[in-house]
């Protein structure tokens, strides 16, 4: 559960950095372009350009690197995994070979594990410092503002945003939640150590009381919306409106450049690790 704690999507840390004073729009729209450019470059270079700006962004925004470093160590099993698939299962020109498993390691193979772990981590921490810089009132006003333009189209762009909030404010809440009942049933003489699939077994008893503690908090939290007359997204006026400033057309310009730049680097054939 140690994993689950450590899960930084949706958790929020106050500060003054770069992105903190970046409006959420701008936020959302350069997190979608920087995450599909990198997700379509073809090429190692324009992923490892990526990695090296998102990593200048956390430096920037004076985020903390052990939450960053944490989070990533989440997901180090599925980058992992990507690693070794790409490794041994992508065919080319033969490198190395390991003795006694019938392996092989090809270069293009190599290319392609470094490839994906870099992109995989790099799109992880981007999303993560999104939520870690970005309120959850600003996130649902940010989110509720974009889609406002699809609201003739049928689109209910309030509800869909503020789904989006609670949908993130409920991880981390959740991880903890999981947290507190594994040191419960710990306390009470459980065992969870062990290998990964005898921890994992050891983990199903805790799913129930688990789906249970977050049925009951969905309820308490509707019942609370509802106490306070919420009906929606109808009349409803902000106390703190947002507005585009200066550093977000910065920040617009840097994206478009660095977004440009991704695509020449995908379409030049000198790419390395193409």
């Amino acid at each position: 559960m140690a994993l689950l704690r450590d899960i930084a999507v949706g958790r929020y840390v106050p500060g003054s950095g770069f992105l903190h004073r970046l409006d959420p729009r701008t936020k959302l729209l350069s997190l979608i372009a920087l995450m599909m450019s990198a997700l379509t470059s073809r090429g190692l270079l324009p992923v490892t350009l990526f990695t090296v700006i998102i990593t200048s962004m956390a430096l920037l925004s004076r985020l903390p690197l052990g939450v960053l470093l944490r989070n990533l160590r989440s997901f180090a099993w599925l980058i992992g995994v990507t690693a070794v698939l790409h490794l041994f299962m992508t065919p080319g020109t033969v490198r190395w070979v390991v003795p006694h498993l019938s392996l092989v390691i090809t270069e293009e193979g190599f290319t392609s594990a470094l490839l994906f772990s870099l992109r995989l981590a790099s799109v992880v921490t981007a999303a993560s410092m999104l939520t870690l810089t970005t309120t959850p009132l600003a996130l649902t006003d940010g989110i509720e503002s974009l889609l406002r333009p699809f609201r003739r189209l049928g689109v209910p762009a309030h509800e869909l945003a503020m789904m989006v909030s609670i949908a993130l404010r409920f991880i981390p809440v959740l991880a903890d939640e999981a947290q507190r009942l594994q040191k419960a049933q710990m306390a009470r003489g459980a065992d969870f150590s062990g290998g990964p699939i005898r921890r994992a077994r050891k983990l199903v008893p805790l799913l129930v009381p688990l789906f249970l503690s977050a049925f009951a908090r969905a309820d308490r939290l509707a019942v609370a919306m509802e106490a306070r007359g919420y009906r929606g997204g109808e009349g409803r006026t902000r106390l703190r409106p947002l507005q585009l400033g200066r550093i977000d057309a910065v920040a617009v310009v840097f994206v478009i450049v660095v977004v440009a730049g991704q695509i020449w680097l995908t379409l030049t054939p000198w790419t390395w690790g193409r």
